[in-house]
């Protein structure tokens, strides 16, 4: 069955929604960089499509929901979001000309995502990086793509 958005502010995330498979790798965070880690990651719109809501949560990935929408007057989204650590996140995030981008700058952790989406809406690449000097350097943190099911 295919959803569509009916709420003009997220209409352009339309493509989004669905399952995906995702796939983690070049990580700073596993014992060896050429690990992957797989996981599922569904996104939906709430009730009315008010929202674009991203339920993340297969083993051995952390659970976590985030909750996308933005202001009819503003072009970019704010996103927020919540996973079984305790992490509680405000994000920015543009979606534009099939380039997905979020970002964060809380003081003493910024960390930037930038995903393309295929032609056929079919494959997200993507990558996160953090700052821990408010955005001066940047490191790779890990890459992440989207594949749908």
């Amino acid at each position: 069955m295919k959803i569509s958005i009916n709420n003009p502010a997220i209409k352009s995330l339309e493509v989004l929604i669905g399952e995906w498979e995702i796939e983690l790798s070049n990580t700073s965070f596993l014992p060896n960089k050429s690990d992957t880690v797989k996981g599922l990651s569904n996104f939906d719109v709430t009730e009315n499509s008010g929202f674009l809501v991203e339920r993340q949560g297969d083993v051995p990935l952390p659970w976590a929901r985030w909750i996308m929408g933005r202001d009819d007057s503003e072009q970019t989204y704010s996103v927020l979001y919540f996973d079984d650590r305790g992490f509680s996140r405000l994000y920015q995030m543009s979606f534009s000309n099939n380039v997905w981008k979020k970002w964060r700058r809380a003081p003493g952790f910024w960390q930037r995502f930038e995903g393309k989406i295929s032609n056929d809406g079919n494959t997200i690449n993507a990558y996160w990086e953090q700052s821990n000097d408010d955005g001066h350097t940047w490191k790779h943190d890990f890459d992440i793509t989207y594949r749908r099911k």
